[in-house]
């Protein structure tokens, strides 16, 4: 009997969802080994029992003097260094460029992202952005990553979206967040559509209709063909 490939999954709050990533993994034969340093739970200290680690997003700052955020960023060195593939997802992107050297920091007018924006592709980003430049997002801050990493996508608020370090691949927008979850997230912290930026429920709400199929075919793309590609 063959045995699953396992996903290590690192989320922020204790009722996080993995979202249309942990679905799709599944799918592909990954079981879930979900853990939030946030509750005091531990991440191994050797990839050798996973074949994949993704660290989402969440309400804190990759800068918080906190301590499970200094250690989550000093232990992606651990994925870094097994070659196997790392995503993360918005805080989880800013912490992979703060353990690489770069920074997080606002945008100049301070303004935030929530709801829909395009991003603008580059270098290997024209192949994988092909079919969808529209993407969720919900956040304050972007990451500046330093130049050992390939930039794939800019924004016009947040100049630097996606990026690749080697192995691992960070993304400031939210490709895991379906329907379910989207809806949770307007209920839950629905007065941060207040900020400066930031789109009502109805523009969220229609272009959730737009765009989010074809978000969902995107990311099966990705997997497929960029993430996971050389770890089947």
């Amino acid at each position: 009997m063959t045995q699953n490939k396992k996903a290590l999954m690192v989320v922020h709050q204790p009722r996080s969802s993995t979202g249309d990533v942990g679905l799709k993994l599944i799918e592909r034969g990954y079981d879930l080994d979900v853990r939030r340093p946030v509750m005091g739970e531990k991440l191994p200290k050797t990839m050798n029992d996973h074949d994949l680690a993704v660290i989402y997003g969440g309400p804190p700052s990759a800068n918080d003097n906190l301590d499970y955020i200094k250690y989550e960023i000093d232990w992606i060195s651990t994925v870094l260094g097994s070659d196997k593939p790392f995503l993360g997802i918005c805080l989880g992107a800013q912490m992979l460029a703060k353990n690489l050297g770069g920074t997080v920091q606002r945008a100049k007018d301070h303004l935030f992202e929530i709801g829909f924006y395009d991003v603008k592709p580059a270098g290997d980003g024209h192949k994988i952005f092909q079919s969808q430049k529209t993407f969720f997002q919900w956040h304050k801050e972007g990451f500046t990553v330093p130049s050992s990493c390939q930039v794939f996508a800019h924004g016009e608020t947040f100049p630097q979206q996606a990026f690749r370090y080697k192995n691992a691949v960070g993304i400031q927008f939210h490709p895991e967040v379906n329907l379910k979850m989207h809806l949770r997230w307007l209920y839950f912290a629905g007065y941060m559509l207040r900020e400066k930026g930031a789109q009502n429920r109805q523009q969220q709400m229609s272009l959730r209709l737009s765009h989010g199929k074809k978000i969902n075919m995107w990311l099966d793309s990705f997997l497929d063909n960029y993430l996971l590609r050389d770890h089947k």
